[in-house]
Protein backbone atom coordinates (compact mmCIF):
# COMPACT_ATOMS: atom_id res chain seq x y z
CA UNK A 1 0.00 0.00 0.00
CA UNK A 2 2.89 2.55 0.31
CA UNK A 3 4.47 3.83 -2.84
CA UNK A 4 1.14 5.43 -3.49
CA UNK A 5 1.60 8.29 -1.03
CA UNK A 6 1.09 11.62 -2.75
CA UNK A 7 3.52 14.02 -1.06
CA UNK A 8 2.37 17.60 -0.84
CA UNK A 9 4.89 20.36 -1.21
CA UNK A 10 5.18 23.24 1.21
CA UNK A 11 3.61 26.51 0.24
CA UNK A 12 5.38 29.77 -0.43
CA UNK A 13 5.06 30.75 3.23
CA UNK A 14 6.56 27.53 4.58
CA UNK A 15 5.28 24.12 5.56
CA UNK A 16 1.58 23.46 5.87
CA UNK A 17 0.09 23.76 9.36
CA UNK A 18 0.02 20.61 11.43
CA UNK A 19 -3.25 18.71 10.77
CA UNK A 20 -5.77 18.75 13.60
CA UNK A 21 -6.83 15.14 13.49
CA UNK A 22 -4.28 13.06 11.65
CA UNK A 23 -7.25 11.36 9.95
CA UNK A 24 -7.71 12.52 6.34
CA UNK A 25 -8.94 9.68 4.21
CA UNK A 26 -8.43 8.71 0.59
CA UNK A 27 -12.14 8.11 -0.02
CA UNK A 28 -13.17 6.90 -3.48
CA UNK A 29 -16.75 7.10 -4.73
CA UNK A 30 -18.23 4.03 -6.44
CA UNK A 31 -19.73 6.34 -9.06
CA UNK A 32 -16.22 7.28 -10.20
CA UNK A 33 -15.23 3.66 -10.91
CA UNK A 34 -15.75 1.46 -13.97
CA UNK A 35 -18.49 -1.06 -13.18
CA UNK A 36 -19.21 -2.30 -16.70
CA UNK A 37 -15.99 -3.09 -18.62
CA UNK A 38 -15.27 -6.86 -18.35
CA UNK A 39 -11.60 -6.23 -17.56
CA UNK A 40 -10.01 -8.12 -14.65
CA UNK A 41 -7.10 -5.68 -14.49
CA UNK A 42 -3.47 -6.60 -13.90
CA UNK A 43 -4.15 -9.26 -11.26
CA UNK A 44 -7.65 -10.73 -11.43
CA UNK A 45 -9.85 -12.63 -8.95
CA UNK A 46 -7.63 -15.72 -9.05
CA UNK A 47 -4.56 -13.84 -7.88
CA UNK A 48 -3.05 -13.97 -4.42
CA UNK A 49 -2.97 -10.16 -4.48
CA UNK A 50 -6.77 -9.95 -4.57
CA UNK A 51 -6.93 -12.10 -1.45
CA UNK A 52 -4.15 -10.40 0.50
CA UNK A 53 -5.21 -6.83 -0.21
CA UNK A 54 -8.80 -7.45 0.87
CA UNK A 55 -7.75 -8.97 4.18
CA UNK A 56 -7.97 -6.91 7.41
CA UNK A 57 -4.32 -7.78 8.09
CA UNK A 58 -3.33 -5.16 5.50
CA UNK A 59 -3.99 -2.45 8.10
CA UNK A 60 -1.28 -3.69 10.45
CA UNK A 61 0.91 -4.54 7.47
CA UNK A 62 0.53 -1.02 6.12
CA UNK A 63 1.63 0.58 9.38
CA UNK A 64 4.56 -1.85 9.59
CA UNK A 65 5.55 -0.70 6.09
CA UNK A 66 5.63 2.96 7.14
CA UNK A 67 7.81 2.10 10.14
CA UNK A 68 10.20 0.01 8.06
CA UNK A 69 10.41 2.51 5.20
CA UNK A 70 11.39 5.25 7.67
CA UNK A 71 14.75 3.52 8.20
CA UNK A 72 16.11 4.63 4.82
CA UNK A 73 17.81 7.98 5.54
CA UNK A 74 17.66 9.33 1.99
CA UNK A 75 14.03 8.40 1.47
CA UNK A 76 13.06 9.71 4.88
CA UNK A 77 14.86 13.02 4.39
CA UNK A 78 13.35 13.49 0.92
CA UNK A 79 9.81 12.98 2.17
CA UNK A 80 10.36 14.78 5.43
CA UNK A 81 11.04 18.19 3.97
CA UNK A 82 8.11 18.35 1.56
CA UNK A 83 5.22 16.37 2.99
CA UNK A 84 2.95 16.45 6.00
CA UNK A 85 2.21 12.75 5.74
CA UNK A 86 4.48 12.05 8.71
CA UNK A 87 1.97 14.04 10.77
CA UNK A 88 -1.03 12.37 9.17
CA UNK A 89 -0.30 8.63 9.32
CA UNK A 90 -3.93 7.53 9.10
CA UNK A 91 -4.48 9.77 6.09
CA UNK A 92 -1.29 8.49 4.49
CA UNK A 93 -2.35 4.89 5.10
CA UNK A 94 -5.81 5.61 3.72
CA UNK A 95 -4.55 7.31 0.57
CA UNK A 96 -2.00 4.55 0.06
CA UNK A 97 -4.79 2.01 0.43
CA UNK A 98 -6.89 3.78 -2.18
CA UNK A 99 -4.01 3.65 -4.65
CA UNK A 100 -3.23 -0.01 -3.96
CA UNK A 101 -6.90 -0.90 -4.36
CA UNK A 102 -7.01 0.97 -7.67
CA UNK A 103 -4.11 -0.96 -9.18
CA UNK A 104 -5.20 -4.27 -7.62
CA UNK A 105 -8.91 -4.29 -8.47
CA UNK A 106 -9.31 -1.60 -11.12
CA UNK A 107 -9.32 -2.10 -14.86
CA UNK A 108 -5.97 -1.75 -16.58
CA UNK A 109 -7.00 1.73 -17.67
CA UNK A 110 -7.86 2.70 -14.09
CA UNK A 111 -4.62 1.20 -12.76
CA UNK A 112 -2.54 2.95 -15.42
CA UNK A 113 -4.23 6.28 -14.68
CA UNK A 114 -3.70 5.95 -10.92
CA UNK A 115 -0.04 5.02 -11.38
CA UNK A 116 0.53 7.85 -13.85
CA UNK A 117 -0.83 10.38 -11.35
CA UNK A 118 1.53 9.16 -8.65
CA UNK A 119 4.51 9.11 -11.03
CA UNK A 120 3.78 12.70 -12.07
CA UNK A 121 3.77 13.85 -8.45
CA UNK A 122 6.90 11.87 -7.62
CA UNK A 123 8.62 13.34 -10.68
CA UNK A 124 7.63 16.91 -9.85
CA UNK A 125 8.96 16.49 -6.32
CA UNK A 126 12.07 14.58 -7.42
CA UNK A 127 11.04 11.49 -5.49
CA UNK A 128 11.30 9.18 -8.49
CA UNK A 129 14.80 7.77 -8.02
CA UNK A 130 14.50 4.05 -8.89
CA UNK A 131 16.42 2.90 -5.83
CA UNK A 132 14.08 4.86 -3.54
CA UNK A 133 11.00 3.50 -5.29
CA UNK A 134 12.38 -0.02 -4.95
CA UNK A 135 12.96 0.40 -1.21
CA UNK A 136 9.41 1.66 -0.68
CA UNK A 137 8.00 -1.16 -2.82
CA UNK A 138 9.88 -3.92 -1.00
CA UNK A 139 9.06 -2.43 2.40
CA UNK A 140 5.36 -2.51 1.53
CA UNK A 141 5.27 -5.99 0.00
CA UNK A 142 7.33 -7.52 2.80
CA UNK A 143 5.06 -5.88 5.39
CA UNK A 144 1.77 -6.90 3.78
CA UNK A 145 3.01 -10.44 3.42
CA UNK A 146 4.39 -10.64 6.95
CA UNK A 147 1.25 -9.10 8.45
CA UNK A 148 -0.97 -11.48 6.48
CA UNK A 149 0.87 -14.66 7.41
CA UNK A 150 1.56 -13.82 11.04
CA UNK A 151 -2.05 -12.79 11.64
CA UNK A 152 -3.10 -16.35 10.91
CA UNK A 153 -4.33 -16.02 7.34
CA UNK A 154 -3.76 -19.28 5.44
CA UNK A 155 -0.97 -19.13 2.88
CA UNK A 156 1.48 -21.71 1.56
CA UNK A 157 5.10 -20.92 0.73
CA UNK A 158 4.25 -21.27 -2.97
CA UNK A 159 1.43 -18.73 -2.61
CA UNK A 160 3.79 -16.36 -0.81
CA UNK A 161 6.19 -16.55 -3.74
CA UNK A 162 3.29 -16.00 -6.15
CA UNK A 163 2.29 -12.88 -4.25
CA UNK A 164 5.78 -11.39 -4.39
CA UNK A 165 5.99 -12.23 -8.11
CA UNK A 166 2.60 -10.65 -8.80
CA UNK A 167 3.69 -7.45 -7.08
CA UNK A 168 6.48 -6.98 -9.60
CA UNK A 169 3.71 -5.57 -11.80
CA UNK A 170 2.88 -3.02 -9.12
CA UNK A 171 6.56 -2.08 -8.96
CA UNK A 172 6.63 -1.58 -12.74
CA UNK A 173 3.56 0.65 -12.59
CA UNK A 174 5.13 2.95 -10.04
CA UNK A 175 8.40 3.28 -11.98
CA UNK A 176 10.80 0.69 -10.56
CA UNK A 177 13.37 -0.99 -12.78
CA UNK A 178 11.72 -4.39 -13.19
CA UNK A 179 14.99 -6.30 -13.42
CA UNK A 180 15.88 -5.08 -9.90
CA UNK A 181 12.58 -6.04 -8.25
CA UNK A 182 12.54 -9.22 -6.10
CA UNK A 183 10.16 -11.83 -7.50
CA UNK A 184 10.23 -14.38 -4.67
CA UNK A 185 10.31 -14.41 -0.88
CA UNK A 186 13.97 -15.45 -0.86
CA UNK A 187 14.95 -12.67 -3.27
CA UNK A 188 13.10 -10.15 -1.13
CA UNK A 189 14.87 -11.38 2.00
CA UNK A 190 18.21 -11.07 0.22
CA UNK A 191 17.41 -7.51 -0.87
CA UNK A 192 16.62 -6.55 2.73
CA UNK A 193 19.83 -8.17 3.93
CA UNK A 194 21.90 -6.36 1.29
CA UNK A 195 20.44 -2.93 2.01
CA UNK A 196 20.76 -3.09 5.80
CA UNK A 197 24.17 -1.31 5.91
CA UNK A 198 22.53 1.72 4.26
CA UNK A 199 19.74 1.98 6.84
CA UNK A 200 19.86 4.15 9.93
CA UNK A 201 17.72 5.77 12.61
CA UNK A 202 18.02 9.50 11.92
CA UNK A 203 16.26 12.35 13.76
CA UNK A 204 13.73 12.42 10.92
CA UNK A 205 13.16 8.70 11.37
CA UNK A 206 12.56 9.08 15.09
CA UNK A 207 10.08 11.90 14.61
CA UNK A 208 8.24 10.00 11.90
CA UNK A 209 7.96 6.90 14.07
CA UNK A 210 6.86 8.99 17.03
CA UNK A 211 4.07 10.50 14.92
CA UNK A 212 3.10 7.02 13.75
CA UNK A 213 2.83 5.68 17.29
CA UNK A 214 1.13 8.80 18.67
CA UNK A 215 -0.34 10.86 15.80
CA UNK A 216 -1.94 14.28 16.25
CA UNK A 217 -5.66 13.93 16.86
CA UNK A 218 -8.44 16.42 17.41
CA UNK A 219 -9.37 16.53 21.08
CA UNK A 220 -13.05 15.80 20.38
CA UNK A 221 -12.18 12.66 18.41
CA UNK A 222 -9.62 11.58 20.98
CA UNK A 223 -12.09 11.87 23.87
CA UNK A 224 -15.36 10.79 22.27
CA UNK A 225 -14.28 7.97 19.95
CA UNK A 226 -12.06 4.88 20.26
CA UNK A 227 -9.73 6.27 17.59
CA UNK A 228 -6.75 6.79 19.92
CA UNK A 229 -6.68 3.36 21.61
CA UNK A 230 -7.52 1.64 18.31
CA UNK A 231 -4.67 3.35 16.46
CA UNK A 232 -2.25 2.71 19.32
CA UNK A 233 -3.13 -0.99 19.33
CA UNK A 234 -2.57 -1.29 15.58
CA UNK A 235 0.66 0.76 15.68
CA UNK A 236 2.23 -1.14 18.57
CA UNK A 237 1.31 -4.45 16.98
CA UNK A 238 2.87 -3.30 13.71
CA UNK A 239 6.04 -2.26 15.54
CA UNK A 240 6.23 -5.68 17.16
CA UNK A 241 5.96 -7.31 13.72
CA UNK A 242 9.08 -5.52 12.46
CA UNK A 243 12.14 -7.69 11.87
CA UNK A 244 14.30 -8.10 14.97
CA UNK A 245 17.22 -6.32 13.32
CA UNK A 246 15.09 -3.24 12.67
CA UNK A 247 13.75 -3.17 16.23
CA UNK A 248 17.35 -3.32 17.46
CA UNK A 249 18.10 -0.24 15.37
CA UNK A 250 15.54 1.62 17.47
CA UNK A 251 17.24 0.22 20.61
CA UNK A 252 13.94 -1.48 21.37
CA UNK A 253 14.45 -5.14 20.50
CA UNK A 254 11.87 -6.28 23.05
CA UNK A 255 11.85 -9.48 25.03
CA UNK A 256 12.53 -12.90 23.50
CA UNK A 257 8.75 -13.35 23.39
CA UNK A 258 8.09 -10.10 21.47
CA UNK A 259 7.68 -11.87 18.11
CA UNK A 260 5.20 -14.36 19.56
CA UNK A 261 3.25 -11.63 21.33
CA UNK A 262 3.11 -9.53 18.17
CA UNK A 263 1.83 -12.49 16.14
CA UNK A 264 -0.84 -13.25 18.75
CA UNK A 265 -1.91 -9.59 18.79
CA UNK A 266 -2.11 -9.55 14.98
CA UNK A 267 -4.25 -12.69 15.04
CA UNK A 268 -6.59 -11.15 17.58
CA UNK A 269 -6.98 -7.95 15.56
CA UNK A 270 -7.64 -9.89 12.36
CA UNK A 271 -10.22 -12.10 14.06
CA UNK A 272 -12.00 -9.03 15.42
CA UNK A 273 -12.09 -7.28 12.06
CA UNK A 274 -13.24 -10.41 10.22
CA UNK A 275 -16.36 -10.30 12.36
CA UNK A 276 -17.39 -7.16 10.46
CA UNK A 277 -19.66 -8.16 7.53
CA UNK A 278 -17.81 -8.43 4.23
CA UNK A 279 -19.89 -5.73 2.55
CA UNK A 280 -18.81 -3.30 5.27
CA UNK A 281 -15.14 -4.18 4.78
CA UNK A 282 -15.10 -4.24 0.97
CA UNK A 283 -13.39 -1.26 -0.61
CA UNK A 284 -15.12 0.52 -3.54
CA UNK A 285 -12.59 -0.72 -6.10
CA UNK A 286 -13.19 -4.36 -5.19
CA UNK A 287 -16.96 -3.82 -5.11
CA UNK A 288 -16.83 -2.30 -8.60
CA UNK A 289 -14.63 -5.15 -9.85
CA UNK A 290 -17.09 -7.73 -8.56
CA UNK A 291 -19.93 -5.99 -10.36
CA UNK A 292 -18.21 -5.63 -13.72
CA UNK A 293 -16.88 -9.24 -13.62
CA UNK A 294 -20.20 -10.72 -12.52
CA UNK A 295 -18.85 -11.80 -9.13
CA UNK A 296 -21.10 -9.69 -6.91
CA UNK A 297 -23.50 -12.55 -6.12
CA UNK A 298 -20.63 -14.83 -5.16
CA UNK A 299 -19.05 -12.36 -2.73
Amino acid sequence: MTTSTLPRSAGADGPEPRPRTGIRSGFTSMDSLDQSTPDSGYFGPGSVSWRVHHDPATIVGGIRALLLQALHPEVMLAFYGITSTREDPWGRLSRTGAYVNAITYGTRAEADAAAARVRRVHGALRLDRPEWLLWVHVGAVDSWLDGYRRSGAPMSDAEADRYVAEQVEAARLIGCVVADVPSSVSEMAQYLEDIRPRLDVTPETRESVRDLLWPPMERRIELLTPARPAWTTFALTAFGLLPRWSRRMFALPGLPTTDIQASLAARALRTTLLAVPDDRRTNPHLAAARIRLGLADAA
